[in-house]
């Protein structure tokens, strides 16, 4: 029988796990970007969470807050935020102190969607190699519950032509759990933005935020 989590999470670091107490009654469930070093613009496609969090309020019972946090992985409140997300177009670089406590936040719990925004891929593959040395990269296959959880998509939507590659929706799994979420050659983000900003056409734009609720709805209810 399927089961219905009605669920707000409260992050609570506990012998170094993470544990999250949910209820549908109030907000308590935040969308977080992270910010990292290395000169990589994190701070990218600014309408497009704010676009993302209202799309899923409309179309999901998903008690999710209207603010966009910011955090970095050193910061204190760091596993009060389940769910982050990054993009950008530079570079990313993290100190071997991030790294760790990025590890432990993803195998304590945590989930991170990296969106490629065109330019970060090669030193973001490079950090997650150093996060996840015995976990590499892996394409999701089409049946994965992520493209399904809300909207039955066929697979990440191509957004925009960057260089012509397909679209690629690729995971790290960590004892069988999805702990990041790579959406390569596709620019997700972009097509959520409000639509006067890249152009991209009410069509992408609806595929774009049908991909964020999917894996928000996924995150929420696995």
């Amino acid at each position: 029988m399927k089961r219905c989590r009605r669920l707000i999470f409260t992050g609570l670091l506990l012998t170094g796990s993470l544990f999250w107490q949910v209820s549908a009654q109030q907000c308590g469930f935040t969308i977080t970007r992270l910010k990292y070093g290395g000169g990589g613009d994190w701070y990218a496609n600014p309408s497009s969470l704010p676009n993302l969090v209202k799309a899923v309020k409309q179309r999901t019972s998903i008690p999710v807050c209207d603010s966009i946090p910011v955090i970095e992985i050193m910061d204190k409140n760091l596993f009060h935020h389940p769910f982050l997300y990054m993009t950008g177009h530079g570079d990313i670089r993290l100190t071997n102190a991030e790294r760790l406590r990025l590890r432990k936040y993803l195998i304590g719990g945590g989930f991170l969607w990296a969106d490629d925004n065109y330019g970060l891929d090669q030193s973001l593959r490079r950090e997650l190699r150093s996060l996840f040395p015995e976990n590499p990269l892996v394409e999701l296959p089409s049946t994965h519950p992520l493209y399904s959880s809300f909207y039955k998509l066929p697979g990440l939507p191509k957004i925009h032509e960057h260089d012509g590659k397909p679209a690629e929706g690729l995971g790290i799994f960590f004892e069988g759990r999805l702990v990041v979420f790579y959406s390569y050659s596709s620019d997700i983000g972009d097509g959520m933005e409000d639509l006067h900003v890249h152009n991209d056409g009410e069509q992408l734009h609806e595929l774009a935020l049908r991909m964020g609720v999917n894996i928000v709805s996924w995150f929420f209810n696995p």
